[in-house]
């Protein structure tokens, strides 16, 4: 054999140099296009307690679908209950007390000033009274939308003070699709866009489409917030699942 044959371990040599130049030089697709993405409630809240006080039963347990403004909890309220009829007593008292002033003033027996007086104390106890049905109302904790319960806080007969969270409530309908994609992308994003969004925990794929781009870049991280729609419903899907997302190749390039 000559000397100048070219050795099978120097061919291998050359090659294993060559192949990760190459990769360098032709990502994978996924690695340039696959966003990811999580997906989020329409609406989404923590219910906190609005007043101090111990609450009775309660009427909403964790998993349960509830109906807008249906009963989750209720406070024992006797002592702001009493407050409002004391109030509502107090505000019919003013009122005779300025029809009284106001017929002495026809016979002239007292003046302007009196019955101005007494028409200020009708107010401040209308007042009183709307406060006294304001408190009442925080005795209740309604569903403010229809959902599902996500957590519950508190328990049964507990005394809460407020601003204590109750519980937490997800909404019906369909999910939003949040995505952060690369700044560099954003002349060839427009509402309406279609993408396909893969999610681990299904393991499927789902048509979706661009519906808001955020007029905001974040300067540190050099992307831009997007919201994306499911193209229809798929009850297989719930909020905080998350995925890839994935636009066209044609989108795909800067």
């Amino acid at each position: 054999m000559s000397r100048h044959s070219l050795d099978p371990r120097w061919f291998l040599l050359v090659m294993a140099v060559a192949a990760p130049a190459a990769q360098a030089e032709d990502p994978p697709m996924e690695s340039a296009t696959a966003i990811r993405v999580l997906l989020a409630a329409e609406l989404e809240t923590t219910l906190s307690s609005q007043m101090n006080g111990t609450l009775g039963e309660l009427k909403a347990s964790f998993g349960e679908h509830v109906a807008k403004s249906e009963l989750l909890a209720r406070f024992n309220c006797n002592e702001a209950e009493a407050r409002s009829k004391v109030a509502v007593a107090e505000l019919a008292m003013a009122k005779q007390n300025l029809e009284a002033k106001k017929q002495l003033r026809e016979l002239n027996a007292v003046g302007d000033i009196e019955v101005s007086m007494a028409n200020t104390e009708v107010q401040k106890a209308d007042g009183a009274r709307a406060m006294g049905v304001a408190q009442t109302g925080y005795c209740q904790v309604l569903a403010p939308f229809a959902g599902h319960v996500a957590k519950v806080y508190v328990k049964p007969y507990q005394t809460v003070t407020a601003g204590t969270p109750l519980f937490d409530l997800v909404s019906d309908g369909a999910l939003k699709v949040r995505l952060n994609v690369p700044s560099n992308l954003l002349k060839t994003l427009r509402p309406g866009l279609p993408l396909q969004i893969s999610i681990h925990e299904t393991g499927k794929s789902y048509p979706a489409h661009v519906s808001a781009i955020n007029s905001r870049v974040d300067a540190v991280a050099q992307t831009v917030e997007l919201e994306a729609r499911l193209d229809e419903k798929f009850p297989d899907l719930m909020a905080g699942m998350s995925g890839t997302a994935r636009f066209n190749q044609d989108t795909a390039q800067p």
